[in-house]
């Protein structure tokens, strides 16, 4: 019996599984294998959209379970954000020193050419799926390849879809956000690992979540001077969880080697403070780093300066979903505040035939995302599920829930906007114009203080400043929901066929009868 994703179809279950479905979701169909070029006509049994941990995951298992996969990625080589690549032309000999796990990539990367050399996965990179429509029994992808005047469409149809888009950064602004030098956290280490570069010589790492133990150790390591990491969270908001982190050994062990990291570089770590403020003329050249308060309000009196050329800043990731809410699926709030898909114990959404794992379903890190991409390869093929699969995802997302409250943004965080504060960078909306909007024009939401100020109706249409304005309008941010999940020319608009006639009942997105989360 195959006892790795790498192996062959005809993978079993292992004594004592969780049953996933009495029949198959999905049958492997008998009709010739697919190569990785072009796609054929015939629907595949699986597509995958994202080749990032839950999505390389869920291809590889689900091909070695006997299924015809089409794995579908913006980008041009597998791993997604968190397993990103050095450009090839920089000559990186140990790529994997810049990553935690690198083996579980490789592993799986060696199992993608595998299948795909075999004819099972279809592994087609560089192309962004934009929209996904119900085609008959099935479902069409459509994708754009490519980019600039070379791009070209392309329509992938599959009786299954896995989505497994990941998760962006979220970013709460602050005044001097826009200065040059100022970076995502998770931005600074997209540079590192895929650039080898830093962005400067002195950063100050600043924001919320564990992301940033990460980024600063490996800025450091890399070279980088890094004054201070400065948390707004308090780490004791972990004690709450005790009996969650010691059910996670390896997890208090990445953390401790984290700070191991950071006593060796002398890094300094300031729990429940904040930068609020850049100052440079034409670049960084300092923040000020104040205490906050529980809600996370700036305490008069307690901001000093910190000198620096650079700034990487992120306050968590939010999970990316204009595919699925496009889609109609149902949707919950996280413990962290953000808004992810409402999923079952198989990984399924609230619309038949549409699968997520990784991020989508909730922030969890690349661990967690391996292991429900594995869980939706089961189920989709019809298999039972490995009991040892189902108790990780639950010790794992038990985990990720712990860290997304500790790490939940508080509402006092707009305190330290000034009314000149840039809060929609694309239409170069200040927070003050979207505070006139509600406290004399009435605005109540994020969406009519966006039809009052333009703020989310420039390049990102939101998906950066959304939060923000939601914030500033009283609200919580809600589900992202848009049409196109990129930009999509009007004669690709044109060309598009008719869907075959389907009998599915759209689903809504909140009613009655969407799954529940796993336990």
């Amino acid at each position: 019996m195959p006892t790795s994703p790498s192996e062959p179809a005809g993978a079993g279950g292992a004594p004592g599984a969780a049953d996933a479905d009495a029949a198959p979701a999905v049958s492997a169909a008998p009709t010739p294998a697919l190569s990785a070029a072009p796609v054929s006509t015939a629907p595949v049994d699986l597509a995958v959209v994202g080749a990032g941990p839950a999505g390389l995951a869920a291809a590889v298992t689900a091909a070695g379970l006997g299924l015809r996969v089409a794995l579908l990625d913006a980008g041009e080589r597998p791993g997604g954000q968190f397993y990103r690549h050095p450009a090839p032309g920089l000559g990186a000999a140990r790529p994997g020193a810049l990553h935690h796990g690198w083996a579980a990539f490789t592993a799986r990367e060696a199992a993608l050419r595998a299948h795909a050399s075999a004819g099972r996965i279809a592994h087609l990179p560089e192309h962004h799926v934009w929209t996904v429509v119900p085609d008959g029994d099935g479902w069409l992808l459509h994708a754009v390849v490519g980019h600039g005047p070379g791009e070209r469409a392309a329509d992938v149809p599959a009786r299954a879809v896995l989505i497994a888009t990941g998760a962006h950064e979220r970013q709460l602004p602050f005044p001097g956000w826009t200065l040059p030098g100022v970076v995502g956290a998770g931005g600074a280490q997209a540079m590192l690992k895929a650039g080898l570069v830093l962005p400067g010589r002195r950063v100050v790492v600043a924001g919320s979540g564990p992301l940033l133990l990460a980024v600063a150790g490996s800025l450091a390591a890399a070279g980088a001077e890094v004054p201070a990491v400065v948390e707004a969270a308090a780490y004791t908001g972990y004690a709450r969880r005790a009996g969650t982190l010691l059910r996670n050994p390896r997890k208090l062990a990445e953390g401790a080697g984290y700070g191991g990291a950071l006593l060796r570089h002398r890094v300094r770590l300031l729990g429940r403070s904040a930068v609020t403020e850049v100052h440079g003329a034409d670049r960084v050249e300092a923040v000020t780093v104040a205490r906050l308060d529980r809600d996370w309000r700036p305490l008069p009196g307690t901001g000093r300066r910190i000198a620096c050329d650079a700034l990487a800043v992120g306050h968590g990731l939010v999970p990316q979903l204009e595919l699925a809410t496009g889609l109609g699926c149902a949707t919950r709030r996280t413990a962290d505040g953000a808004v992810a898909l409402r999923l079952d114990a198989a990984q399924r959404t609230s619309v038949p035939g549409i699968w997520s794992a990784g991020e989508t379903g909730g922030i969890g890190g690349a661990d967690l995302a391996l292991t429900e991409g594995e869980i939706a390869a089961h189920a989709i093929a019809g298999r039972p599920v490995p009991a040892d699969l189902v108790r990780r995802r639950a010790r794992l997302r038990a985990f990720a829930d712990a860290m997304g409250a500790a790490h939940r943004p508080g509402a006092g965080w707009t305190g330290w906007l000034r009314d000149d504060t840039p809060v929609c960078r694309c239409e170069e909306v200040p927070a003050g114009l979207v505070r006139e909007a509600v406290r004399d024009l009435g605005a109540r939401d994020a969406r009519t203080a966006k039809l009052l100020t333009r703020a989310g109706m420039g390049w990102c249409q939101g998906r950066m400043c959304g939060p923000a304005v939601a914030a500033l309008a009283g609200e919580e941010p809600a589900a992202d929901r848009r049409p196109l999940s990129c930009p999509v020319t009007l004669g690709r608009l044109a060309e598009l066929r008719p869907p075959a006639p389907t009998s599915r009942v759209p689903p809504s997105a909140e009613g009655p009868g969407a799954p529940q989360p796993p336990a």
